[in-house]
């Protein structure tokens, strides 16, 4: 058997904290920094890379949740919510980020030794097993079904999810992507997004068929285990997992000759997303 925690067992990583830095500014530019790392990861012009980040209200929807038949209400009623929509260039439904919810990307390159889907997955996997050693493994990998953005790597403890994981590939690079809810309440998320997909397909019948989802079944980290537990805490534990991984952990956002390539990237994800949201 594979065991998972050996692909993160290198001898340095690169920690980007963008917890506190990015709050304010549109989800997009995470998109574009994690498309950036791809490439800087993947090329072999950056050693491989662990990118914390945090959003203020934000719906991220996925490509099928644009196709919804009544797509312009589903984004009105997104932003009566207060929560500002965009459309990601990754796969997956849609999503809530706020401030009690840290996105972690973990950026590996597969120049050298290929890394297939189910291995990126389980990677993650074993990284938030490593986060929070006090679930251990209560923390399952399977579908919540009811739960949004509903993939077969759902993590939950005890059938109810707090997290969900993504992958995007480029220039020989990998992103895995996952989004852990940390504070507050998980139901309350869930029920935005029902409340999305009641709008946006108002009992049309469609040919993409939407999650029906039940609140219920999403909780907190904090919720699941009981303890008070907040974003700062699990950067804190990224940091600390990362030096028990690695030799040496070197922190630090692009360095000025990694910009221009940022700045390519996010021109990319700004129009696509402009595209997507005026058609």
């Amino acid at each position: 058997m594979v065991n998972f925690e050996s692909f993160l067992r290198i001898p340095a990583w690169r920690f980007v904290d963008e917890s506190l830095s990015a709050q304010n500014r549109s989800a997009l530019e995470s998109f574009a920094a994690d498309d950036t790392f791809c490439h800087l990861v993947g090329q072999g012009m950056s050693i491989p890379t662990v990118r914390t980040w945090v959003h203020d209200d934000t719906i991220v929807l996925g490509i099928q949740d644009h196709r919804m038949p009544y797509i312009s209400e589903a984004m009105q009623m997104v932003e009566d919510t207060g929560h500002k929509p965009i459309v990601r260039n990754s796969g997956g439904l849609a999503v809530v980020l706020d401030k009690g919810i840290l996105n972690i990307s973990i950026l590996l390159s597969e120049k050298e030794t290929p890394i297939d889907i189910p291995a990126g997955y389980e990677v993650m996997l074993a990284f938030v097993r490593l986060l929070f050693p006090e679930a251990g493994n209560r923390i399952e990998a399977y579908e919540i079904v009811g739960s949004y953005c509903p993939g077969s790597y759902d993590l939950s403890i005890d059938g109810r999810k707090f997290a969900g994981v993504s992958q995007r590939r480029l220039r020989q690079g990998i992103a895995v992507q996952v989004y852990l809810c940390i504070e507050g309440s998980g139901a309350e998320r869930a029920e935005i997004i029902h409340e999305l997909y009641k709008v946006g397909v108002n009992g049309e019948t469609t040919k993409f068929i939407y999650p029906e989802i039940k609140p219920e079944v999403m909780a907190s980290l904090t919720e699941l285990l009981a303890m008070p537990l907040t974003v700062s805490d699990v950067v804190i534990r990224t940091q600390q997992v990362l030096r028990s991984l690695a030799g040496e952990v070197f922190m630090g956002s692009f360095k000025a000759e990694e910009m221009d390539l940022y700045t390519f990237y996010l021109n990319r994800v700004v129009e696509r997303n402009q595209k997507m949201l005026h058609k």
